[in-house]
């Protein structure tokens, strides 16, 4: 997979240098680059932004340069060579992926259904957004995913581009040391968070290890877990076991998020 993060704070993405995600662009398993926006700029000020239509606070991305850097990055072969013309179908075209505020929620669904994608762009916005004929505009040319990490507002795309590219890329066969640990997380069964889980020592601080864990017994083991995880998301997820057990699944208002 190659994902091309553009942003005006290329240092913000440092951590996708380490970790397993680190290791995985070692291996040629994922490939990330970094790009600065400003270097689509054509003024000496390097400007990026301008005041709204319409009035309001803040500032808003200017579309010229976004539109100059995701043509460019999404032309570019992936040895990073001379531009070539902007991918079809049939060489894999790029998606989009705006972190936004006001876009659809990212989740477990969204990272495996994106980590099935060769080639991903993020476009990291800052102030009050991106000019939203950005997104209008590839629309027409490419998948375009507007996403939220959470019901929340953050200055910038950046620290959800980072949330999305860690969740999608250790779906990646290869990234993770063992493939096992995918299929008893929270959020891969639907409707249910993972059990607790404890190691050495079997005492700590007055508290002990559930004795069932130490008892060898895989079957007694296993029933403890999906105990724990029924209890556990009725604790602290009570709206995903009412979905569970009504069969079905959230409306989208329900799951809106905030980045």
């Amino acid at each position: 997979m190659r994902i091309d993060v553009i942003t005006i704070f290329p240092e913000y993405l440092a951590p996708a240098r380490l970790s397993l995600l680190g290791k995985a662009g070692q291996a040629g398993i994922v490939q990330i680059l970094v790009h600065d926006l400003r270097d689509w700029t054509s003024d000496k000020h390097r400007t990026v932004d301008g005041a709204p239509y319409g009035g309001g606070a803040g500032m808003v991305m200017k579309p010229g340069p976004w539109g100059q850097a995701i043509d460019s990055v999404v032309a570019a072969p992936a040895d990073g060579s001379s531009l070539s013309e902007v991918a079809t179908d049939q060489g894999g075209r790029a998606t989009l992926v705006l972190p936004t505020a006001s876009g659809k929620v990212f989740n477990q669904a969204s990272a495996e259904r994106l980590a099935q994608v060769e080639h991903l762009v993020f476009a990291c916005g800052r102030y009050e957004g991106i000019d939203a004929r950005v997104a209008e505009h590839y629309r027409d040319r490419l998948p375009v995913e507007e996403l939220s990490v959470g019901d929340y507002v953050l200055a910038g795309g950046e620290s959800a581009a980072l949330v999305m590219i860690e969740a999608i890329t250790r779906l990646i066969p290869g990234v993770l040391g063992n493939a096992d640990s995918l299929t008893e997380e929270s959020h891969v069964r639907p409707g249910l968070l993972e059990y607790p889980v404890y190691t050495k020592p079997p005492s700590w601080r007055g508290l002990e290890v559930p004795p069932v864990l130490l008892s060898g017994h895989h079957g007694k083991i296993a029933a403890w877990r999906r105990e724990q995880e029924i209890l556990r998301t009725e604790r602290m997820r009570p709206d995903l076991i009412n979905h569970t057990r009504s069969g079905t699944p959230p409306r989208p208002d329900q799951e809106r998020g905030e980045s």
